[in-house]
């Protein structure tokens, strides 16, 4: 089995000059509220997606988390809550496409040809597969998660997505998707894109501890936080020993994620925030990020008070984006069985 090299990602201003030529997938598992990291990282770019004109599909994977024993069992209330949190973001309904991998049954019956089309050293080798077998909780690792990348596969063909966010490490992964894709076009038809990587110039946040920001550590800010418990995370941020602020991501991470964190909130640059607190120490630093953040997630706190009165709202939101989903994947999966020669 050979494959081709890697496709340039784009950048957004490519894709803002020609949006009615891209359809994205993109998505989350359910596994809790999001949290800033998720909205600077992914979903405040999904709303700039959508408000130039690009056709827009985000997953709920909860097929995702059956690996996971400390969330699977409330997957449908976890997918409200992201479901709310999409809401509160600006993403919109009329315009996007929200949607659960459990309600879209020809979505997954894409992964048995698809897995057909690759290799059990491909799937072993592929980054993500990789690193969560090395970080697994579980005592082994699952045959859902090791054929995780085909069924992501799966999940941005399904669609005929063209454009795929992802950061600079997920680039191996999506190469397999247009693996696949140019395998089944090569053996049966073409009917599927090679999908193209937008590339995230989004830094990364960590967490108020100085660790990669998680839901299941406790150090991440969720959109949802109120102003009183946002305030009590930054209050408690790790900073060190250094009075002077600066922004030197290398050599001060505790104090330049915070810095970092004030500057996306302001939309300024760090260095300029950094040079503006200088030496008025690390009480002056938390002071100016607890006022940014909060400043920056109030109309979203609003927005997301707003929805979750009307909580039939945010289940018809998913059951009618479950029902666009799934024309979508039955009208793919029909040509899919008529290109093998499986229509019955």
């Amino acid at each position: 089995m050979t494959t081709t090299a890697p496709a340039a990602p784009l950048t957004f201003d490519d894709v803002r000059r020609d949006p009615g030529r891209f359809r994205v997938l993109t998505g989350d598992r359910p596994t809790g509220r999001l949290h800033l990291g998720h909205y600077f990282g992914t979903v405040h770019n999904r709303v700039r997606l959508q408000d130039v004109g690009v056709e827009l599909l985000v997953l709920i994977a909860d097929y995702q988390v059956l690996t996971d024993r400390d969330v699977a069992e409330r997957p449908a209330e976890h997918a409200e809550e992201i479901v709310l949190d999409y809401l509160a973001a600006g993403v919109d309904p009329s315009r996007a496409t929200i949607f659960a991998h459990s309600a879209v049954p020809a979505l997954n019956q894409l992964l048995l040809p698809f897995l057909s089309l690759v290799s059990v050293a491909e799937l072993g080798r592929n980054p993500t597969v990789k690193d969560e077998i090395a970080h697994s909780r579980q005592s082994s690792v699952s045959g859902l998660m090791f054929t995780y990348p085909a069924h992501q596969a799966a999940d941005i063909l399904f669609c005929k997505a063209n454009l795929v966010p992802v950061g600079q490490d997920q680039l191996p992964h999506l190469e397999l998707t247009r693996t696949v894709a140019r395998r089944f076009n090569s053996r049966y038809a073409e009917i599927f894109p090679e999908p193209e990587a937008l590339l995230s110039a989004a830094p990364l946040l960590l967490g108020v501890d100085g660790a990669k920001m998680s839901k299941s550590r406790g150090n991440a800010i969720a959109l949802a936080a109120t102003a009183d418990e946002t305030a009590a995370l930054i209050r408690g941020a790790k900073t060190d020993a250094l009075r002077h602020i600066t922004y030197d991501p290398a050599g001060r991470p505790e104090v330049s994620n915070l810095v970092l964190l004030a500057a996306l909130c302001l939309d300024r640059d760090p260095y300029e925030v950094a040079g503006e607190i200088g030496g008025r120490g690390a009480a002056a630093l938390k002071a100016v990020v607890t006022e940014a953040v909060n400043e920056r997630l109030a109309p979203l706190r609003e927005r997301r008070a707003l929805h979750a009165r009307d909580r039939d709202h945010v289940r018809r939101v998913l059951r009618e984006g479950n029902e666009r989903a799934s024309a979508i994947a039955d009208t793919t999966l029909t040509e899919v069985r008529a290109a093998m020669n499986m229509v019955y």
